[in-house]
């Protein structure tokens, strides 16, 4: 049986920050379970935002107009069997570089269906607060099952969790074996 792909992309600004730190354990926790991981940063990348020309819905043969480092996902979009999202929040929601990312997938929809639709999804976010509600990660879960409704991808589980400081998520034993858990969750099936 041919390995699962897993492609984990980390929208912190923070190689160290505590979403990056728990979208490690779902990476130890797919390799775990067999699967083939790859890790990109979002910050490494020059992500532009959609410019709503709708080029990518005139033209079968591209995916998006804009010449920018999106064109290195959107095939690992395509062959990945699940993908995770790690964010912090950030002022209420995901941070702008993972909406960045999130917008152009635009460019892989139309009328003729999403082509990350059947994808396995996993979601990671972290937040300064002790609450969810009062920290705006409930706007960011919501913002994932909306989106991932509307393409007919699956969420697999979402893991959050509250660290105040850099490093701090690692203090979370049970946040930090939910993370390790969802790799290998994703590393299945």
């Amino acid at each position: 049986m041919a390995k699962k792909r897993v492609m984990i992309v980390v929208g912190s600004p923070r190689k160290s920050g505590n979403s990056s730190i728990l979208a490690s354990r779902v990476a130890a926790g797919a390799k775990a379970g067999g699967a083939l991981v790859e890790t990109f940063f979002l910050q490494d990348l020059n992500i532009k935002p959609c410019s709503a020309c709708d080029a990518c819905r005139q033209r079968a043969d591209i995916d998006c107009v804009i010449k920018d480092d999106m064109h290195k996902l959107y095939p690992k979009l395509r062959s990945a069997d699940a993908i995770v999202v790690a964010s912090p929040i950030y002022w209420f929601t995901v941070s702008a570089q993972t909406k960045l990312f999130m917008d152009r997938w635009y460019a892989l929809g139309g009328d003729e269906g999403y082509e990350l639709t059947g994808k396995r999804f996993g979601v990671v976010l972290t937040y300064a607060d002790a609450d969810p509600f009062v920290s705006g990660a409930v706007n960011a879960m919501r913002t994932f099952q909306d989106a991932l409704r509307f393409i007919g991808a699956e969420i697999v589980g979402m893991v959050y969790g509250s660290a105040w400081k850099a490093g701090e998520i690692r203090k979370n034993g049970g946040v930090m074996k939910e993370a390790y858990q969802l790799g290998k969750k994703l590393a299945a099936k």
